[in-house]
């Protein structure tokens, strides 16, 4: 709009060389809009499906909970000291003489958990060895129990001389993913027991050395950063608690009136993955409409305990265990709560892991595939029936002119719709000052008319009714303009039958879609001089 009102003034400037002021009116008709709207560009096609009979059908599946390995174990990182000192006083070690070859056992601090297996998905290993001798010494350092192909995690180091009070050392950071872990310990029936075997030898080429019992030989492993793709073990009763909010942004504007769905059926899914028992509570469900008004969905086993079985075969042939509610017009109020037009639903739900303890003799399993999900499933017909349901949408809007100089004198915005939608919408406009106090109101002449009330196009089949809507801007509105800056446009829709006279509810067809051009009709008074 403004476009064209500046460039009308640019030109009137040509004249203005003139020493008299000269003045007259012309007309000036501009397009705005030219759009067309459809389903297609407000869902996604998981969402909006089309049925045999080429009508909208809406599939509402969601996952509102999925938890894996990462969520149920947590790995800290551990640091595990192996140290050695001789049992005598004093010994003198030739060259190339073993004098350390031991396994010692370390316990990772987890809790009530109890891991017996594990394999790393990611983890780093940071290794540090001392050397007290007065010679070059080299160190193995083994981990037992932590394999990798068959093959039992090693490495070797060579240590520079040091000294009792100085030691010398190494430092190496390894990457242990995919490694497998055993830790049952030495005898097999440990948990969560990480095993170390330190062998130290002195340089083959170096001196006669005195070995002295306050010399101290010294490996630090430190685990960082683990991450699982598999565990067996105990894995704690524990509880996993959470409230959960999802928006859906294209119900903000609603503003008024009823919306009437069809008859549908909504299920929740409760499924377990894992290889423990779990109990899942879904706490509630709540829709919040834009309006502020809350509805929570009922329904018998809404607060109450689903025991969950744990998932049977292995790797490659894991079979989750799964329960479902089931949620109807009968036992629950679905109706309404669909109807609410929630554009904020919020679920709220508990998970117990192990509520009878270590039940399966430390044989609970996660595998790469486990999955604790809780999904939700409806999928109805897209059949709208809207009696005065009406939403609103505000925008920022400037447009300044002095009745002195060239303006705007009067004029409208004109809207012509070709609409294949069975609904019709009546809008109005409402102009806002910076305080959002409604200066103004302006009502479209008539209603953008429901297709049912049109015909056949036989250029593409469809069934569409062509409409045309002005705006007329008054000239209080127009004087009023600098003090405007919000424009508030509120569309009140209806679904009538053939005759206009009452509302029902009607299937969208596939393809629908409403057209718009929209134009400003100005008559601007030029002034020049």
């Amino acid at each position: 709009m403004s476009k064209f009102y500046f460039f009308a003034v640019a030109t009137l400037l040509f004249f203005a060389c003139k020493k008299e002021k000269t003045a007259w009116e012309t007309n000036w008709v501009a397009p705005l809009v030219n759009d067309t709207l459809a389903l297609d560009n407000l869902v996604n096609d998981s969402t909006l499906t089309v049925d045999a009979n080429q009508l909208y059908q809406v599939d509402l599946t969601r996952t509102i909970l999925n938890l894996g390995i990462d969520d149920i174990l947590e790995i800290p990182d551990t640091l595990i000291t192996h140290t050695f000192n001789s049992a005598v006083p004093s010994i003198t070690v030739p060259p190339g003489f073993s004098f350390v070859n031991e396994i010692d056992e370390h316990k990772m601090e987890l809790g009530q958990i109890q891991l017996k297996k594990i394999r790393v998905k990611q983890g780093k290993i940071t290794f540090k060895v001392n050397n007290p001798l007065a010679t070059k010494t080299y160190f193995t350092v083994e981990l037992p129990g932590v394999t990798k192909n068959g093959a039992v995690f090693q490495n070797n180091y060579e240590v520079a001389a040091g000294s009792t009070s100085n030691p010398s050392s190494a430092t190496a950071v390894l990457d242990i993913s995919g490694y497998d872990m055993d830790l049952t310990g030495v005898s097999g029936g440990e948990y969560n027991t990480i095993q170390t075997r330190l062998i130290v030898k002195s340089d083959p080429s170096g001196p006669t050395v005195a070995l002295l019992s306050s010399n101290q030989f010294k490996m630090e492993a430190s685990f960082e950063q683990l991450k699982l793709d598999y565990a067996r073990g105990y894995f704690g009763n524990s509880f996993f608690t959470d409230t959960i909010t999802q928006q859906i942004n294209l119900l903000n504007a609603y503003a008024a009136g009823m919306l009437d769905l069809p008859e549908t059926n909504l299920n929740i899914t409760v499924s377990n993955g894992f290889k423990l028992d779990a109990r899942a509570t879904i706490s509630f469900l709540s829709s919040t409409n834009s309006l502020g008004q809350n509805i929570s969905l009922t329904h018998p086993q809404i607060g109450s305990p689903i025991y969950l079985n744990a998932a049977s075969g292995s790797w490659s042939s894991l079979t989750n265990s799964s329960t479902s509610l089931a949620f109807n017009g009968t036992n629950s109020n679905l109706e309404e709560y669909m109807e609410n037009l929630g554009n904020s639903q919020t679920v709220g739900y508990k998970i117990e892991l192990n509520p009878w303890g270590n039940v399966s003799g430390g044989w609970n399993e996660i595998f790469p595939t486990s999955r604790l999900q809780v999904k939700l499933h409806a999928q109805l017909p897209l059949t709208i029936g809207a009696d005065g349901l009406t939403l609103r949408d505000t925008f920022n809007f400037e447009l300044d002119q002095n009745r002195e100089k060239s303006h705007i004198e009067s004029g409208s915005l004109v809207l012509n719709a070709s609409n294949a939608f069975p609904m019709s919408a009546s809008t109005n406009l409402y102009f806002l000052d910076e305080t959002g106090a409604v200066l103004h109101v302006i009502q479209g002449s008539s209603a953008i008319l429901s297709a049912n009330l049109g015909a056949i196009d036989p250029k593409d089949g469809k069934l569409k009714k062509n409409s045309e809507v002005v705006f007329l801007l008054s000239k209080e509105m127009l004087v009023d303009l600098p003090a405007i800056r919000r424009v508030a446009v509120e569309a009140v829709f209806d679904t009538p039958d053939s005759s206009g006279t009452a509302n029902v509810p009607a299937a969208i067809p596939a393809g629908a879609f409403l057209a718009v051009r929209l134009k400003t009709k100005f008559r601007i008074k030029a002034i020049v001089g």
